[in-house]
């Protein structure tokens, strides 16, 4: 007999939360810890979303989305979680480049940054105070059409090499390119360098049981394998959702899923108005990537010289398309030495990231897919080996995924990696006023992508959803 994942949950609830990534987590916290009834619903066996890992025979365990986010995580998760969490937040010092035009180390902040612009490729000092400035300044309601292109030109004119500097770790972070609004690279790159690059020691399990536990102290109810058929709507408010074919009652319904499978899918159309349906569908989803997971053999190690992240390259200019392109020329390696899980067995691994289109994946059959997941294995070790000479004696496990894997696991459209373009924004902040107690807190616009982006969006949701329960008393 199957088992029933819903076991145990009640019949209503002040609000259920759809999706349990890094958003739709802390929503569901801090919703429970107000004192509100609080259903938490995973589509996938575990939580954490994109912020998640899995494990391999002997001892391997991979994460999907360590490396790396803002010093403003730790604020946050001080904030809305625990100081237990917010400790174990610790600073990447050894941030690497390497391509064509330049090779250099830095630690990834401004007094770095401004000492690598202004020595090695000679800008003027005012210069680079104020394009950090400029960046730093920027807010959700600055002027939309000025690309990031434009706003390079405008600083930097000619300077391709800066570009690269600049704009290939903030692409690796959240999908940005050239061609989207200024903004959405500017908040993002403003906020890596206040300080730096930190990641959580431990690994994303520890981070995920921890948070797991919290949730469970503040009376959240959580179901996994239980994807959500739909939304029920009535006189213009939510009513409930449908999941397991149970109907669950709630007050209000926090969607930390994609955006456009919210509003397109799980909301019945007549339930939208016909230009706000319109709106959503021409939003654009954010490109996805592919991985490429390599654990070293028990009695293999890296020099930590190697760095902690690995910008490489070898296309003459940073371009977007070659960024995309199947044909790869760009690739971030994230190392993980013992220390990211100091509890745990004292293993070696490595990460490779890729931007990638859908299109290049999404049509392949069985074979032509499983022959070019090993292409993209084998070019990617090839890549690997002048950085960690012997690279292919020492992996003891190595497996990819694809645009198709994090479709198939995260059930996000097109598998994209970042939500949606920027657009994607304004349609998600205007789900409330379209249905009484329907709130969405997902990766959108890319500048809510990544860790503290989307910690800090679903911070902003549970607060409005706590305002809308407070105002709304709960039937008797």
């Amino acid at each position: 007999m199957p088992k029933d994942f819903l076991q145990g949950i009640a019949p209503e609830y002040d609000a259920v939360v759809i999706g349990s990534g890094l958003g739709g987590m802390t929503a569901a916290n801090i919703l429970g810890r107000a004192g509100h009834r609080v259903l938490l619903l995973e589509q996938h066996y575990k939580l954490g979303g994109l912020a998640t890992w899995f494990r391999r025979p002997g001892g391997h365990i991979f994460d999907i989305s360590l490396h790396g986010f803002p010093h403003g995580m730790i604020k946050s998760c001080r904030r809305y979680w625990n100081s237990d969490i917010a400790d174990r937040i610790v600073q990447l010092k050894n941030i690497r480049f390497e391509n064509p035009m330049f090779s250099l180390r830095t630690t990834f902040n401004r007094e770095d940054f401004t000492r690598l612009l202004t020595t090695r490729f000679g800008l003027a000092p005012e210069t680079v105070s104020a394009f950090f400035d400029t960046a730093r300044g920027m807010n959700f309601y600055d002027d939309q059409t000025t690309s990031t292109g434009e706003l390079f030109q405008q600083f930097f004119p000619g300077r391709e090499d800066v570009v690269r500097l600049l704009m290939e770790p903030i692409t690796y972070a959240n999908g940005s390119t050239l061609e989207d609004p200024a903004i959405t690279y500017g908040i993002v790159f403003s906020n890596f360098m206040s300080k730096g690059v930190f990641i959580y020691e431990g690994g994303t399990d520890d981070l995920v049981a921890r948070m797991q536990r919290q949730l469970r102290e503040n009376n959240v109810d959580i179901a996994i394998r239980s994807p959500v058929e739909k939304i029920e709507v009535g006189g213009s408010r939510v009513q409930a959702v449908h999941v397991g074919g149970r109907r669950i009652a709630t007050r209000a319904v926090v969607s930390n899923a994609n955006l456009k499978s919210t509003v397109l899918h799980m909301l019945e159309p007549q339930h939208l108005p016909q230009d706000y349906r319109e709106e959503a569908e021409a939003v654009r989803l954010n490109n996805s990537s592919t991985q490429v997971y390599m654990a070293l053999k028990p009695d293999a190690s890296i020099d930590e010289d190697s760095g902690d992240l690995l910008f490489t390259s070898t296309a003459p200019l940073f371009r977007t398309e070659a960024l995309l392109s199947r044909q790869i020329t760009s690739r971030t390696f994230s190392f993980y030495y013992p220390r990211t899980r100091p509890d745990k067995k004292q293993r070696y691994a490595i990460v490779s990231s890729t931007n990638a289109n859908w299109t290049d994946w999404a049509e392949l059959n069985k074979a032509d897919y499983e022959a070019s997941k090993q292409d993209l294995i084998e070019t990617t070790l090839d890549a690997l080996d002048q950085y960690v000479p012997n690279i292919h004696e020492m992996v003891d496990w190595v497996e990819a995924a694809t645009p198709r894997t994090f479709n198939h696991y995260t059930q996000h459209q097109l598998g994209a990696s970042f939500g949606t373009k920027f657009e994607g924004l304004a349609v998600s902040r205007a789900l409330p006023q379209q249905i009484a107690g329907m709130y969405h807190a997902g990766s959108v616009g890319i500048i809510m992508s990544g860790w503290l982006g989307a910690m800090n969006y679903g911070v902003i949701v549970s607060n409005e959803v706590d305002q809308f329960l407070c105002r709304q008393p709960a039937p008797a």
